[in-house]
């Protein structure tokens, strides 16, 4: 089994000394990496954030979760991470989705295409990175691109690119996920556009076993070559797990063992919590974790007791 990595998604700081002490701050717990999101809302730009956070640090990796790929062209993008991976010697993973917050696109004014053509996009421009990063100009002729012998300059640190992480809940996303990422991190259905209570009930164990035969369908042969991530919800360092499981199963019409054996879900003493990741490293195969700015120094026993392990 992979050893375990830790992460931290993190949307800024009040000024940018205090953005750099965070990111040292995760380095210095022992997490692998830090990720920003990519929103419009109340968050730093993600391209700046990382570029500083990687510039502040030493070991740290760096990446997106995910960056929405309708925000910018698959050429244009391609240059500004290539930069990245080369500005931080390779301490950068590049996370793609396609796009799922509805007031993403209700404020910008971008059109929410339907999921089908969203995730259709999505498909050309991973096309597009491929051909990009692959050191051969590239040239694309889609239903949404149209590339016409694009180079890539300047060229990545990491040959064939920065490793590929693609995020999601449906079937067909987490089939990509599977053929084309390095990393496969699984969250709930994210399909109503906004966090709800239906991503509780998504986030059940029985969903993640299905979720998990979509991205072995996707990948064939090379689903052991992968690393799967799973995203939390809802993480607690406490001496009264029960107590907590049963008041939040009514909450989200299930039950407490329910919520107790959730992927997205991690609650417990240290002890507790350990085994949990443990038994669902061997259920599921989920070595990467994601933890948030809340809860990220509490669970620093768990990180120190089980990352590389």
């Amino acid at each position: 089994m992979a050893g375990f990595r830790f992460t931290v998604q993190l949307s800024g700081a009040p000024t940018g000394a205090a953005w750099r002490d965070l990111a040292r701050k995760v380095e210095d717990l022992g997490y692998s990496t830090l990720y920003v999101p990519d929103h419009l809302d109340g968050q730093w730009g993600p391209l700046v954030a990382l570029t500083v956070a990687a510039e502040a640090t030493t070991a740290l990796t760096v990446g997106s979760l995910v960056f929405d790929n309708d925000f910018r062209h698959p050429c244009v993008l391609a240059k500004e991470l290539a930069s990245l991976d080369l500005a931080s010697s390779g301490r950068f993973e590049f996370g793609l989705g396609a796009g799922w917050m509805h007031t993403d696109y209700e404020t910008s004014g971008l059109a929410f295409d339907a999921a089908s053509v969203r995730i259709s996009r999505m498909e050309e421009a991973l096309q597009i990175y491929q051909q990009l990063f692959s050191g051969t100009p590239a040239t694309f002729h889609g239903e949404h691109y149209q590339v016409n012998n694009a180079t890539l300059t300047p060229e990545p640190h990491t040959p064939g690119g920065p490793p590929l992480v693609i995020g999601g809940g449906s079937r067909r996303v987490l089939t990509l996920a599977g053929k084309y990422a390095s990393i496969v991190s699984m969250v709930p259905s994210l399909a109503a556009g906004a966090i709800g209570p239906e991503v509780a009930a998504g986030g059940v164990a029985d969903a993640y076993l299905e979720r998990l035969s979509w991205v072995k369908d996707g990948a064939g042969s090379r689903f052991d070559d992968l690393e799967l991530q799973i995203w939390t919800a809802f993480a607690q360092i406490t001496d009264d797990a029960t107590s907590v499981f049963e008041a939040m199963g009514p909450m989200f019409g299930l039950t407490a063992e329910q919520v107790r054996s959730a992927p997205v879900a991690l609650c417990g003493s240290v002890p507790e919590v350990i085994d949990q990741l443990e038994e669902r490293r061997a259920t599921f195969g989920f070595s990467n974790i994601v933890l948030h700015e809340a809860e990220f120094e509490a669970f620093a026993p768990v990180v120190a007791a089980l990352a590389g392990r």
